[in-house]
């Protein structure tokens, strides 16, 4: 079990409280500090995972468009398996919106660029809401990032893949070593990989009531 789990809410692809989180980009061009709002939260009480909820609800809300949740990730890798199994849960939640991304069927690198482009034949200009695992230092793991902007996804691993997303939530599984981090991912904890998807879930699917 995780017995700590903070929650972020950021609006820059930076550094979060002066450390380095991977795997995020810089900030946008022309973006400043003083337009980025942080907050974050220790879920140890369900008061923080209803704040958490009610912010992704005011997200999807200020949009018309249709909502797409897209996880992204592999089943063939523990660590990497957070996005498919929140798809599946999410899924298993029947929520009114499309979901990208399970365990039955993953989204990853090899085949994200044909899903996009199915996406893209699929919908309009559809509000594409992200999902994915990521490494951090030793005291980031079990943190929890919601950000908005489009991220990249397998940046840690050094693939160049499209950018996508309006907003994106990321969970950090395991450390990052910079020299394996694909040895990060495979030995990355089961348990811990559960814990945060259901909890995932349980915000997202709140913020849907």
């Amino acid at each position: 079990m995780i017995s700590i789990i903070m929650l972020y809410f950021i609006q820059d692809h930076g550094t979060l409280g002066g450390v380095g989180m991977y795997p995020f980009g810089g900030r946008k061009n022309g973006e400043t500090k003083k337009e980025m709002q942080d907050c974050n939260y220790t879920l140890d009480t369900e008061g923080e995972m209803d704040e958490m909820s009610f912010r992704i609800a005011g997200v999807l809300r200020s949009t018309s468009k249709e909502i797409i949740f897209l996880c992204i990730g592999s089943d063939r890798s523990t660590g990497d398996s957070f996005g498919p199994l929140v798809g599946t849960m999410l899924r298993e939640n029947q929520i009114p919106h499309h979901v990208f991304g399970t365990l039955a069927e993953p989204v990853h690198a090899l085949n994200l660029k044909s899903v996009l482009k199915e996406i893209k034949k699929q919908f309009k200009n559809p509000f594409i809401f992200g999902i994915d695992a990521c490494l951090g230092g030793y005291h980031q793991i079990g943190s929890i990032i919601l950000t908005k902007g489009p991220f990249s996804p397998g940046e840690a691993m050094k693939r160049s893949l499209p950018e996508l997303g309006d907003y994106h939530l990321k969970a950090v599984v395991n450390y990052l070593d910079p020299l394996l981090p694909k040895q990060s991912l495979n030995e990355t904890r089961l348990d811990t990989v559960m814990n945060l998807a259901k909890i995932t879930t349980r915000i997202i699917v709140k913020s849907l009531k």
